[in-house]
């Protein structure tokens, strides 16, 4: 077995091991989601400002604790802590500024879309020969850039279509991440 070959192992046992991580940050999308869809048409954008953060930052936090935990036994797990400090950083400039224009927010959220999917998608990679499932996780990666890609060429996109679109987003990649936990939970790795 070759140098990356073993770090894709160790990085699906560290996935496995955590597999309720990605569960709730699944759960946590999704339920991001259903209160996007939830807010009546007149609301201000500070709600959307204010709900983004909250889940930007949960999801950040929770990554950031798989890796943390993982970093003694993995070599990987600097990618799976950048994944989070993206995440964590959304949430709390989300928070220092909460004043942001919608077009400001609009490509600060594209920006850290498409940074998140382009690590899932390199996650996915280092991970094919090892899990038969990888593709929820390219998928996920996929959708997250093509979201930052609309948000940023329809800059003048209403309030209510942008909260619609994130909200569709959210509960899409939460519904692709509960999937993908469930096959982590049912493998048994053995990464020593």
């Amino acid at each position: 077995m070759d140098s990356t070959e073993a770090l894709a192992k160790q990085m699906v046992g560290a996935l496995s091991r955590n597999w309720w991580v990605l569960l709730l940050r699944g759960i946590a999308a999704i339920i991001f989601g259903f209160m996007m869809w939830t807010l009546p048409p007149g609301e201000s954008i500070e709600t959307l400002v204010l709900v983004f953060g909250i889940y930007a930052f949960v999801d950040g936090s929770l990554q950031v604790w798989t890796a943390l935990v993982e970093r003694k036994d993995h070599d990987n797990w600097v990618v799976l802590l950048l994944w989070g400090v993206v995440g964590i950083a959304a949430g709390i400039m989300t928070f220092a500024v909460p004043g942001l224009t919608a077009v400001a927010l609009l490509f600060y959220i594209a920006v850290w879309a498409i940074v998140k999917g382009v690590l899932e998608i390199i996650t996915a990679i280092r991970l094919r020969k090892e899990i038969t499932g990888e593709w929820l996780l390219i998928v996920g990666g996929i959708i997250s850039i093509l979201f930052g890609g609309f948000l940023m060429s329809n800059p003048a996109a209403g309030a209510a279509a942008l909260v619609w679109v994130i909200a569709t987003y959210a509960f899409v990649f939460g519904v692709l991440f509960v999937a993908l936990s469930f096959k982590l939970k049912s493998m048994k790795i053995n990464d020593n």
